[in-house]
């Protein structure tokens, strides 16, 4: 199996931390050269000198907001006038919880900005390139919701949902030029994110963090969660020549919660 990433270009968002982090960690291990997208700066640089690199690879960062089309775009048109993407990685921090019906109008439009603006801003400036190379691998990192909606996610849920279909469908645009698209659909994983999501369950179940966390072990078939590196190995595998006739899935990397096939 080839997973030979050398003289590849990966660019992978929210990189400094969680799985955008792990992703970035394993590309780089692999042999590709790693352009780093978040808004911290202080945290893209860490990032940047913990990652692999064989001698021969260049690696970098973009500090730019998600909550910042218009600044995103700028850089990235930029960034591709100097390099051509083979590999891009959608990683947005998702949106907070809560039920649907409560939900503002501006959270949906905030995260619709930062989740399906933003990842078509990217793709519109990469896409050239991965067409000239003829290898382009799109990945989006974005939930299990888009089978099965989790309660008290309900941004999230739609929000995740529209990426899934914009993906399938850029898949099916794409694919004639050797490029593909497809969702990885994380299950609970060891993340600040999770954090989160603990505290709150805990919270509603009126029981402690440590309950709440075994309760929902005890959702998964594996009873465990994840670590950001069983994500980050999926990510890998598509982005590399091996994953070239996988195209327009969602792949759930869950430990066997979702119930859906």
């Amino acid at each position: 199996m080839n997973l030979d990433l050398s003289n590849k270009n990966a660019l992978v968002c929210g990189s400094t931390a969680g799985i955008g982090k792990a992703s970035a960690m394993e590309l780089a291990l692999l042999g590709a050269n790693l352009t780093l997208l978040a808004r911290d700066k202080e945290k893209l640089q860490e990032t940047l000198s913990l990652l692999p690199n064989n001698g021969k690879q260049v690696h970098d960062y973009l500090a730019v907001d998600f909550n910042n089309p218009k600044k995103l775009k700028e850089m990235i048109i930029e960034a591709t006038f100097h390099k051509n993407y083979h590999i891009l990685v959608n990683n947005t921090g998702g949106p907070k919880g809560g039920p649907i019906f409560a939900a503002e109008v501006d959270e949906f439009m905030k995260a619709f900005s930062q989740h399906v603006v933003c990842n078509q801003i990217l793709v519109q400036n990469v896409v050239p390139g991965m067409k000239e190379a003829g290898y382009g691998r799109i990945i989006n990192i974005i939930s299990t919701s888009v089978k099965q909606p989790i309660d008290g996610l309900g941004v999230s849920n739609t929000i995740r949902g529209a990426v899934a279909n914009w993906s399938k469908t850029l898949a099916n645009e794409l694919g004639a030029f050797g490029i593909t698209v497809n969702n990885v659909l994380p299950g609970f994983t060891a993340t600040d994110r999770l954090d989160d999501i603990v505290a709150n369950t805990a919270k509603k179940m009126n029981k402690s963090e440590k309950e709440a966390a075994e309760f929902m072990k005890g959702l998964v078939p594996a009873r465990r969660f994840a670590q950001p590196e069983e994500i980050a190995f999926t990510v890998a595998f598509l982005a590399g020549p091996s994953a070239s006739y996988i195209n327009g899935i969602n792949v759930p990397v869950d430990g066997g919660r979702t119930k859906s096939l």
